[in-house]
């Protein structure tokens, strides 16, 4: 409970003391006026129709919505407009898909956001089950790239492709037929055309892209096991438990962690091999004070290959600091080792168990993790046999690449 409780703490501790991430922008109100704020970077996975914001670092949180700004950017980083558009939500489940080819259009005042400005802008719009592409002409009015796959029969879908159409009639620079036939309906095939056009053109041009970062790191990680080991026998008259020494032990993992491209690369999921032992011995009196009294002797040598895999989420300190907590299942493959009471052979068998861990990490390169392991049994083969092995880890880490 102890180990549990300092856990809890410095996950507590974790939470207060990350910061949320202000980055210089602005925003325009409805009535045109122009205000440089700090706002929150959620790097949102759809449109928002609101946004946090404060005017200097130490200052008050605020909240703003749609309906009282018409732009709000973040420099260097992302731009939205409000505008009143003609939406198509059209379904590309095929339990919902519609019949017909031709777009269901609905008004409705959304958030855009652009991808390339520029004399040919092209700008997106992802909200639940909805990702559509928008473009303008010298400002005009932003209108749908239209796109739309519509149900023939059982085995058969169709699609709506108009939007190679509109780019083919609106942007007559530097696109040919063979760029255009191979244009797909995504973010990347689409920018690659808006920026040839721009080019072509003689225009400036702004691009709007995510940073690019690392979505894959290989982490070597060496570390301390604090571990403990419990038996209990339930016989048909009496309990018997027995507590073997805690031991020190090291450990060492490689660990492959896979970055989510989305919120900021706040989250990722994780998967880390690892090498741990455990070796101990216990001496007990049994039938004490009776005719039956005997000493059992039990040693165990414990060597498995564990392969933890779960989710962790990061919370920003700086650009060089990171604190993150995580969280995951863990699964063990013994390796040569034994269990031996009085001189009887007991076969080890693992079963899985939950993991917990808190740690920091510096300049994406050296991170240091507490970890806390919930109990497992060893002895799970045997039904009145039951263990309770339990491992807490300081665990340090290296980022290889």
């Amino acid at each position: 409970m102890k180990k549990i409780g300092l856990l809890i703490a410095i996950l507590a501790a974790a939470v207060s003391y990350a910061q949320i991430k202000f980055e210089k922008g602005y925003l325009i109100n409805k009535l045109g006026e122009r205000t440089e704020v700090l706002i929150k970077n959620s790097d949102w996975r759809n449109n928002p129709i609101e946004f946090e914001y404060k005017y200097e670092e130490k200052g008050e949180v605020k909240k703003e919505s749609i309906k009282n700004i018409q732009e709000f950017g973040i420099d260097g980083d992302s731009k939205y407009i409000r505008k009143k558009v003609m939406l198509d939500r059209s379904s590309s489940n095929l339990n919902q898909m519609s019949d017909e080819k031709a777009p269901n259009f609905k008004e409705e005042t959304i958030f855009l956001k652009y991808m390339i400005e520029g004399k040919a802008s092209l700008l997106y719009y992802s909200g639940k089950d909805t990702k559509r592409f928008f473009y303008t002409i010298n400002d005009s009015e932003p209108q749908q790239l239209i796109y739309k796959p519509y149900y023939i029969t059982e085995n058969r879908i169709a699609f709506n492709e108009e939007y190679k159409k509109q780019i083919a009639e609106n942007l007559d620079c530097g696109i040919n037929s063979k760029i255009l036939e191979k244009a797909e309906y995504k973010e990347k095939s689409l920018t690659t055309i808006f920026v040839l056009y721009n080019q072509c053109s003689g225009g400036g041009i702004i691009k709007y892209e995510k940073e690019k970062s690392d979505l894959f790191n290989l982490n070597i990680r060496p570390g301390i096991n604090f571990s403990s080991f419990t038996t209990t026998y339930a016989g048909f008259f009496s309990t018997d438990k027995t507590e073997f020494l805690n031991k020190t032990s090291f450990r060492i993992g490689l660990e492959a962690e896979f970055i989510l491209p989305s919120n900021k690369n706040k989250w990722a999921i994780f998967v880390e091999p690892t090498y741990q032992s455990y070796k101990s011995e216990a001496e007990e009196t049994v039938n004490l004070g009776s005719l039956f009294e005997y000493k059992l002797k039990t040693n165990i040598d414990y060597k498995s290959l564990e392969i933890p895999f779960g989710i962790r989420h990061y919370f920003f300190l700086s650009n060089n600091s990171k604190i993150f907590v995580n969280a995951g299942y863990l699964i063990d493959f013994k390796i040569n080792s034994r269990f031996i009471q009085n001189q009887n052979s007991i076969e080890l068998k693992s079963g899985g168990n939950l993991l917990f861990g808190a740690g920091f990490k510096y300049n994406d390169k050296f991170s240091a993790e507490v970890r806390i392991g919930t109990a497992r049994n060893l002895t799970k083969n045997y039904r009145y046999l039951s263990s309770d092995y339990k491992t807490a880890s300081i665990i340090l880490g290296y980022t290889l690449f």
